[in-house]
C-alpha cells in the first residue's frame, strides 16, 4: 500500500504538517502566537506523553520486531466511527524494521507493500478509547491510519517510544542539515538535547544520534563565530557527561582548545568530558581523535596563568585523594597521550629519515660518501629562523683520530646537526651479525658515545619544545604516585620513544627524574623494569649508564640503579658478567671515588670468578685497596675466601638437619664452625630460613640433596642456587613461596632428578617447560598446584 500517494502527501513534503505534538516547527518558522495555538491543539496528546514518561519505565530502542498491522483509509471526520466499527477485523502479521527514514516490512506485501516514511506521519499516539483494539499504537497519515497491535502493554509502549524517537530524529536531522536562520539554531540544539535527556529509551544511540547531528552541522558550517562555538558547546554539554564525543566533534573541540585556550568553556565543559575519556576509554587506537582532544585540552590548561600548576591539579583529580586510584584505565590512557604528544614533537624529523643518516650508517660509519643521498632540509613543525644551539644541548666528545679514517660527513638542517666519523673496515667486521651479514643495530647502540658518532644535537621549534616540556613533566608527575609507579615502569620498559627523542639532551634530562624514581623504588616489579624487556635489547639501565647518550652525570644514577638491582634478586653471575663485559671501566672509576655499591660489585666479581684475566684482577684489587671502604671490603673478601677454603675442605658430616625455627644467622654460624666438604644431604625443613641463606648454600661443593620444606625460601634464592649448585639432584620446595619467576631458573640444573613443588604457585606452563628442559627429572610432586 502506498502511503505517500494519498491526498495531502505533497503538502507534507512542504512541511505543512497536521499540527500535533510530533509536528512542531524545528527552526522557528512559525510565529509565537501560532506556537501558542499549537500547544492548545496538542494539549491532549502532550498530557498523555507526560503521564507516560512520569511512570519511570525505561525501554530499549527497537530496531525491528514482529507486530500486527491494520491500515484503514478514511476521511478524518469519520475516524472515531471507523475505529469503533465491528467490521474492523482484518490484521496482518509483519516483521517491521525502523530505519533512519521509514518504517518498512521484511515482507513488503499487503498493508506494508510500501515503506511508511516518517515524514508522512502526522500524528503518533496510544489508543485509549474503551472499544479500541487492545495494545495498539495509532499512526495517522494523510487519508488514513495505521494501527500497530503489540502482544502486551510493555511492547506497545516500546514501539510507541521507538517510533516517536525515530520520527523526531529524522526531522531534526533533515532540518538541521540545511539551516536557514542561524539565530534560532542554538534554540533548536537545546531542544534536541532536552529531547535526548528526557527520552524514556535507554540506548547508546539515544545520546550519540544528537551528537552526530550537531557534529555534522558544525562540520558543514565553519563560518560560525567564536561565541557561537561556545554557545553550542555549552548547549551539548549535558549529553557529553555520559558519552564520548564523535570524531568530528573532537576535531571541533580541538580547534576551540587551540584558538581559545583561556576560555572558561575549556575548564567548565571540557574537564568532565576529558575525565570521562581517561576513565572509560579502552583503546585510543580505535578513537585517535579522543586522544588528540585530550592532548589539546592539557595543552590548553598549560596556557593558563598558573600553567603547569593547573595541569598538576588535573592529574591529581584523575588519581583521586586516596593512595589508590580507583580507575585502572586512567594511567594507561594518560601515558598513551604523553607518548603520542612527545612523538609528535619529533614527527617531522622522523618523516625525514630518508634524508638523514640511517641507524646502521650512524653505528657502522662504513657507507661511502658517494653512496649517500644528498642532504635535504628537514621540515619543521612550525617554520622558524635558525637559532644557535643552546649550550645545554647534547655535545659528545670527539673520537680519537685514526690515521686511516676518511673525512667526516655532515648532514646539516635547521633542526639537527649530525657529524659522522667513519670507522675502518675492521671495526665494521666486529659489528656484523651472527650470520656474518650486517644486522640492524640496537637502538641504544646507535646513540652510544663511540668513534662512530662525533656530534649529535637536536633543537626543536618553540611550539614543539613547549609540548615536549608539558608532557615530559606529566610523566614526572605520574612517577610520583606510588600506586601508579609499577604500571608506569611496565609501560615504559620497552622503550617507547623514537631514537630522535633519546638523542635529544633536553628530553633525556627531563626523563631522568622518572628513571630515578624507578631506581629508588624498593619494589622489584618497579626497578626490574630498568633492565631490557628481553635479551638482546637494551633498556633504561644501558641508556643512563656511563657511555650512554643520556648519561649527563658522573654515574650517580648508574650507581643508584646498580645498587637497587643488586639489593633485589639480580645478584647473579649473569648480571655481574654483563657489567664486567660492558661497564667494568665505569664501575672501577666509581669505586675509585669511594662509591660503596661499586666496591661491592668489584668484590663480587672477584668472589664469583667473573674476571678471568689476571691483569684485570690485579687492577681491580689495586682499585679496591686505593680507598678505605674498598680496602675494608677487600679484606673481608679475603677472610671469606679463607673461610670458604676451610669449609670446602674434605671432611665433616655427609648428612645434616637443622632444628626447627633455625634462622639464616644460625645456618651461617654453623657452616663457619668447621669443614663441610663432604656434606651431600642438608635438611632445612620447617626452619625460618629465607632466600638470604642461599649465599651460604652455594659454598657447599658436594651438596646433592636439599630440603626446604615449609620455609620462606623464595625466587631470589632459587636464582642463586641455579647458578652455583649445578650438581644438585634432589630439591624439596614444598609449601615455599616460590613462583614461576624463580622456578623457571631451575631449568639450568640439568642434574635434578627429584623435584617437589607441592603447594607452590607453580603454573601448568612452567611445569611443562621444566619437564622439557630437565631430561633427568624422574620424580615430580605438583599436588595442590595449578599444574596438578
Amino acid at each position: 500500500m502506498d502511503f505517500n500517494s494519498s491526498g495531502g502527501g505533497n503538502e507534507l513534503h512542504n512541511n505543512q504538517f497536521y499540527q500535533s505534538e510530533e509536528s512542531k516547527p524545528l527552526l522557528g518558522e512559525m510565529s509565537a502566537p501560532l506556537e501558542g495555538n499549537n500547544n492548545k491543539l496538542c494539549a491532549g496528546p502532550c498530557k498523555r506523553t507526560l503521564q507516560h514518561c512520569s511512570s519511570g519505565m525505561r525501554y530499549k530502542l527497537l530496531q525491528e520486531g514482529d507486530i500486527q498491522v491494520c491500515v484503514v483509509k478514511h476521511p478524518r471526520t469519520f475516524l472515531s466511527k471507523i475505529l469503533t466499527s465491528k467490521f474492523l477485523r482484518r490484521w496482518e502479521p509483519h516483521h517491521l524494521t525502523l530505519t533512519d527514514s521509514s518504517l518498512a516490512s521484511a515482507t513488503p506485501t499487503g498493508y506494508m507493500e510500501a515503506a511508511l516514511s516518517y515524514s508522512t506521519i502526522e500524528d503518533l499516539q496510544l489508543l485509549s478509547w474503551d472499544n479500541a483494539p487492545k495494545y495498539c499504537v495509532q499512526l495517522s497519515f494523510p487519508g488514513g491510519t495505521v494501527l500497530l497491535q503489540a502482544a502486551n502493554s510493555y511492547l506497545r509502549d516500546q514501539w510507541f517510544n521507538s517510533l516517536q524517537w525515530k520520527k523526531k530524529i529524522y526531522k531534526y536531522r533533515k532540518v538541521l542539515n540545511n539551516p536557514s536562520r542561524w539565530e534560532v539554531v542554538l534554540k533548536e540544539i537545546r531542544l534536541l538535547v532536552d529531547m535526548a535527556l528526557t527520552s524514556p529509551l535507554q540506548d547508546e544511540s539515544i545520546h550519540q544520534a544528537p551528537l552526530q547531528i550537531i557534529s555534522t552541522l558544525l562540520a558543514d558550517n565553519t563560518n560560525l563565530s567564536t561565541q557561537d562555538h561556545e554557545n553550542i558547546i555549552v548547549a551539548i554539554a549535558p549529553l557529553l557527561e555520559n558519552n564520548h564525543p564523535p570524531p568530528d566533534l573532537c576535531e571541533f573541540f580541538c580547534k576551540h582548545c587551540r584558538e581559545r585556550p583561556r576560555s572558561m568553556v575549556v575548564i567548565e565543559v571540557f574537564t568532565p568530558v576529558v575525565q570521562r575519556i581517561l576513565k572509560h576509554n579502552m583503546d585510543f587506537g580505535k578513537c585517535p581523535r579522543l586522544r588528540l582532544f585530550t592532548q589539546e585540552y592539557i595543552l590548553a590548561l598549560n596556557e593558563l596563568n598558573a600553567g603547569m600548576e593547573v595541569v598538576k591539579k588535573f592529574i591529581h583529580s584523575m588519581h583521586g585523594p586516596t593512595g589508590q586510584c580507583p580507575h585502572p584505565r586512567v594511567l594507561p590512557n594518560l601515558v598513551a597521550v604523553c607518548l603520542a604528544a612527545i612523538y609528535s614533537c619529533y614527527e617531522d624529523f622522523i618523516n625525514s629519515r630518508d634524508n638523514s643518516p640511517s641507524l646502521k650508517e650512524i653505528r657502522n660509519g662504513c657507507q661511502q660518501q658517494n653512496e649517500r643521498k644528498p642532504p635535504l632540509p628537514l621540515r619543521l613543525l612550525r617554520p622558524e629562523p635558525l637559532t644557535p644551539a643552546p649550550t645545554g644541548l647534547l655535545s659528545l666528545p670527539p673520537p680519537p683520530t685514526l690515521p686511516f679514517s676518511p673525512p667526516p660527513s655532515i648532514v646539516n638542517s635547521s633542526e639537527i646537526l649530525v657529524e659522522l666519523e667513519r670507522n675502518n673496515n675492521t671495526a665494521n667486521a666486529r659489528r656484523k651479525g651472527p650470520g656474518g651479514g650486517d644486522s640492524e643495530p640496537n637502538l641504544i647502540d646507535c646513540l652510544l658515545v663511540s668513534p662512530a658518532l662525533n656530534a649529535l644535537s637536536i633543537q626543536l621549534p618553540a611550539q614543539a619544545d613547549c609540548v615536549l616540556g608539558c608532557f615530559a613533566l606529566i610523566l614526572k608527575m605520574l612517577s610520583d604516585y606510588d600506586d601508579w609507579r609499577p604500571a608506569l615502569a611496565s609501560l615504559l620498559q620497552p622503550i617507547p620513544f623514537p631514537k630522535e627523542a633519546l638523542a635529544h639532551a633536553k628530553f633525556t634530562k627531563e626523563l631522568k627524574y622518572v628513571i630515578q624514581r624507578f631506581a629508588e623504588d624498593p619494589r622489584q616489579e618497579v626497578h626490574s623494569c630498568l633492565l631490557s624487556v628481553r635479551s638482546g635489547k637494551d633498556g633504561w639501565f644501558q641508556l643512563y649508564s656511563p657511555g650512554g647518550v643520556a648519561c649527563d652525570d658522573d654515574g650517580e644514577l648508574f650507581a643508584s640503579m646498580v645498587h637497587i638491582l643488586m639489593g633485589s634478586c639480580y645478584k647473579t653471575k649473569k648480571f655481574l658478567l654483563s657489567l664486567a663485559e660492558n661497564k667494568l671501566g665505569p664501575c672501577m672509576l666509581l669505586a675509585l671515588r669511594g662509591n660503596q655499591t661499586m666496591v661491592e660489585i668489584l668484590c663480587l666479581m672477584l668472589e664469583y670468578n667473573i674476571i678471568e684475566n689476571k691483569d684485570t684482577q690485579l687492577q681491580i684489587i689495586s682499585t679496591l685497596e686505593s680507598t678505605p671502604v674498598g680496602l675494608q671490603m677487600y679484606e673481608q673478601l679475603c677472610d671469606r675466601q679463607r673461610e670458604l677454603k676451610e669449609l670446602q675442605r674434605k671432611g665433616g658430616p655427609t648428612r645434616l638437619t637443622l632444628p626447627s625455627k633455625s634462622t639464616d644467622a644460625d645456618l651461617a654460624r654453623l657452616l663457619s664452625s668447621g669443614s663441610f666438604g663432604n656434606l651431600e644431604n642438608l635438611s632445612l625443613a620447617f626452619t625460618n630460613v629465607t632466600s638470604a641463606c642461599a649465599e651460604q648454600l652455594i659454598k657447599l661443593p658436594s651438596l646433592k640433596q636439599l630440603n626446604l620444606w615449609s620455609t620462606q625460601f623464595g625466587d631470589a634464592g632459587l636464582r642463586l642456587l641455579s647458578e652455583h649448585l649445578a650438581c644438585l639432584q634432589v630439591l624439596n620446595l614444598c609449601e615455599t613461596p616460590v613462583t614461576d619467576a624463580g622456578l623457571l631458573s631451575l631449568s639450568s640444573m640439568k642434574s635434578l632428578c627429584s623435584l617437589n613443588m607441592n603447594s607452590t604457585k607453580l603454573t601448568a606452563d612452567t611445569y611443562e617447560d621444566l619437564k622439557a628442559k630437565l631430561p633427568n627429572l624422574t620424580e615430580v610432586d605438583v599436588r595442590y598446584t595449578e599444574a596438578w
